[in-house]
């Protein structure tokens, strides 16, 4: 591969990121806004063991200073095993607060603050069927293929 073809790559890789960060955005301000979203690991944990058919996506999101946190990564590990058993697209993120964000701007009477967890949210109820879910789906599937097995996408902060 000579480097111009190489960087071309990288240039349609970065957009596909993009274009798939904001459809997962998207995606989760939609579910906010229908009551399909289970924001936090404990909360997630319970809906998973109650209800695992009606999660559609399972989104982790730690930032790089949280990499080396023991517990938040074997409640991962748990939690993308139980996923993957029950056939639930993951998905991995960095920009946890991209995601605060994101779903505490939906409602500001709400204070999703005081649960201060988005390391693991679960959009649920098969009828959100949106067409950013089917894209952030494609984007998963589509990692897997390329030996990627939790696919992982970086949100950016504005």
């Amino acid at each position: 591969m000579i480097p111009e073809e190489s960087f071309g790559s990288d240039v349609m890789t970065t957009n596909r990121m993009h274009s798939v960060g904001l459809a997962l955005e998207e995606l989760l301000v939609t579910a906010e806004k229908q009551d399909c979203l289970t924001v936090g690991i404990y909360e997630s944990a319970k809906l998973l063991n109650a209800d695992p058919d009606s999660v559609v996506l399972c989104v982790l999101a730690a930032d790089v200073e949280e990499e080396d946190d023991v517990a938040l990564q074997i409640h991962f590990t748990l939690l993308q095993a139980f996923c993957c058993d029950n056939g639930i697209t993951i998905l991995r993120v960095s920009g946890v607060r991209r995601l605060q964000q994101l779903l505490r701007a939906e409602d500001a009477n709400r204070n999703l603050e005081e649960h201060g967890d988005y390391h693991c949210i679960l959009v649920t109820n098969p009828q959100a069927d949106h067409c950013r879910l089917q894209e952030v789906g494609t984007y998963c599937q589509e990692s897997r293929r390329m030996d990627q097995w939790i696919p992982e996408l970086a949100l950016q902060e504005r």
